[in-house]
């Protein structure tokens, strides 16, 4: 009798959260012995925010190591590298993307057509510099205690920005390949259910240390979030993949403002 030597198939929870953190990231996960069901990137959206809080350790891990050796000012810098690092500039490259498709398309085709493009414009690399000069300043305006708060909080809820905008707008983009695995299929109640207690459970370090700083996060991270949905639903009539990221970025940017708004310099 033959001895069956993979390993066990993980369940579906399991699964789905690898599925997350193989997408989002550039951490080594096992590799998945199973075919792709055409929804397994909507599944995995639940996880997003999970995700995002090991993303907002690690940051915080960097940031707390930094600030001892260097100061505040580079160790935010470098807590914002270390998060473009372990994502693999995703996010980022989603924000330059839809900044060059904005700014340079003339038709939604045009604006499609430019978000394809690999090459990076001047809309773009503005937007980059800019997003990553936010989030540092912003982060280093904070005390120590309080941005590790802050770090773990944002980026679970930006982590949770993609699945509300795909609830709000119709997709975009091309009606081939990867439109089925995420733009077909809508998030279960249950699904939606561990995203807002994954945020919630992330957010209560920060609720601590100040209620006020948490809900000036959440409004400037909506609120910038929003504008770029806004925006995409004008001039795109719907999301892309690249909208997702560049919702998630402005939620993060504006998280980190509007904590820095209320605390900094306590």
């Amino acid at each position: 009798m033959s001895i069956d030597s993979r390993p066990p198939r993980p369940s579906p929870t399991l699964a789905q959260l690898l599925d997350a953190i193989r997408f989002l990231t550039i951490l080594p996960v096992p590799d998945s012995d199973r075919a792709p069901e055409p929804d397994w990137l909507t599944r995995a959206l639940a996880f997003f925010p999970i995700v995002g809080v090991g993303i907002g350790v690690i940051a915080a891990t960097v940031l707390l190591i930094g600030n001892s050796l260097f100061g505040p000012g580079l160790a935010a810098l470098l807590a914002v590298a270390a998060s473009v690092v372990v994502t693999g500039a995703m996010h980022e490259d989603g924000l330059a993307d839809t900044f060059d498709s904005f700014g340079g398309g003339w038709s939604v085709a045009k604006r499609l057509e430019i978000m394809k493009d690999s090459r990076l414009g001047t809309y773009g690399g503005l937007a980059l510099g800019l997003d990553v000069a936010l989030r540092a300043m912003a982060l280093a305006q904070l005390p120590l205690w309080a941005a590790l708060a802050t770090l773990v909080a944002c980026h679970a809820a930006a982590r949770a920005t993609p699945g509300f905008v795909k609830r709000k707008l119709s997709y975009a983009g091309d009606v081939s390949g990867m439109k089925v695995s995420y733009a077909e299929e809508p998030m279960r109640k249950d699904e939606w259910a561990l995203v807002l207690i994954t945020v919630a459970l992330a957010a209560l370090p920060l609720l601590l240390v100040s209620p006020l700083a948490l809900i000036a996060g959440l409004g400037f991270g909506a609120a910038l979030a929003a504008l770029i949905a806004s925006w995409a639903k004008r001039l795109l009539g719907g999301y892309t993949g690249d909208v997702l990221g560049a919702t998630e970025q402005m939620f993060e940017i504006g998280y980190l403002l509007g904590v820095a708004a209320v605390l900094a310099g306590s």
